[in-house]
């Protein structure tokens, strides 16, 4: 391998399966994305009402491949040209995620080149750097997705603090749920932030689950159950109870964000509330959601700190369904912790 491995000029090949988005990206050690594709399994999942972990792994198997010539294709790219291949080896579901490990094992067997087995969270974790070339450790992460919802001090690649976690329900799953409950059909985020536009925000009482609470864990089973019940009261519209539910649901967020401030110490943070004095930081939205230039970052981010004999994971590494940032964190009371 060159030296470029260790500077802004490598390039990282990037691959995404661990869930419903097959994904492939090229990105640069400057932060270029130099190409990249994602497609979607909306259409196969919605006669579910969610994401059936065997079609989704069909699903990867079949794109994968000609995604990975596409990408490679508009780059004018080969894979001599490329200093690493990263793929997502967890947490997921784990036959989408192997079906990209597998890829990005025989990819890296085929050229020689290193195999980066990527924390999906971690990608998660490191797009903010990725979008925003100021952004310096450490930084306070809020992490919502539909399995997870998190607190993490960032405090350099490989090096995460979990402040807090759900204690049940991830904010993505809670989306869901009320999405089912007022039958707005798959997939359900979207669908509840669209009808939400339609209602008075302030129009049911619900509740702001551990609200106040010391620690800064989340919890949003009881606020969906609530939905549940306003539905069958048949007292307010299903607009009214989408907005309510999600200003419930923000209004959550801002309290523990706050809590965990207090909880992560005087080091400077580069996300918050202007009120304490601090940048706020979001990537764009296609850097949000399930995609594989974030793994291609982490890839990239790791590589800069590698030496010159780096050889990158080894090619039998596992796939891991469950993959917590924070190993060392302490469990939280309530069952089905997310990570």
């Amino acid at each position: 391998m060159g030296s470029a491995t260790h500077t802004s000029e490598a390039i990282v090949l990037g691959i995404e399966s661990s869930c419903d988005e097959t994904a492939v990206a090229l990105v640069r050690g400057d932060r270029t994305i130099i190409a990249q594709a994602i497609a979607s399994q909306e259409a196969e999942h919605a006669p579910y009402g969610g994401v059936v972990p065997e079609i989704a792994a069909r699903a990867h198997a079949e794109r994968l491949a000609p995604m990975l010539e596409k990408v490679m294709a508009e780059a004018g790219l080969g894979l001599d040209d490329v200093d690493a291949i990263a793929a997502t080896a967890g947490p997921g579901l784990i036959g989408g995620v192997m079906v990209g490990l597998v890829s990005a094992k025989a990819l890296a067997m085929a050229s020689g080149k290193p195999l980066l087995a990527i924390n999906h969270l971690e990608g998660h974790a490191l797009s903010p750097r990725l979008a925003d070339a100021e952004l310096g450790f450490p930084y306070l992460l809020l992490l919502v997705s539909g399995g997870h919802c998190q607190i993490l001090s960032v405090e350099g690649v490989g090096r995460y603090r979990r402040l807090a976690t759900t204690i049940d329900d991830a904010l993505g799953e809670a989306f869901d749920k009320t999405a089912k409950i007022l039958r707005l059909g798959y997939p359900g985020g979207p669908a509840v932030e669209r009808l939400a536009l339609e209602g008075d925000p302030k129009a049911v009482p619900l509740p702001r689950p551990l609200k106040g609470s010391a620690e800064p864990h989340f919890s949003f089973a009881g606020l969906k159950s609530a939905v549940l019940r306003a539905v069958e009261s048949g007292a307010h519209s299903s607009a009214d109870i989408a907005a309510s539910f999600q200003q419930a649901a923000v209004d959550c967020l801002l309290d523990r964000l706050e809590r965990a401030l207090v909880k992560a110490g005087p080091f400077p943070l580069e996300i918050l509330a202007a009120r304490h004095d601090m940048r706020f930081t979001a990537p764009p939205l296609a850097l949000c959601t399930d995609n594989a230039a974030m793994i291609a970052w982490a890839g990239c981010e790791r590589l800069a700190l590698a030496g010159a004999d780096f050889a990158g994971d080894p090619l039998d590494f596992v796939a891991r369904p469950r993959w917590p940032l924070d190993p060392a964190a302490e469990a939280v009371r309530g069952a089905g912790v997310k990570g």
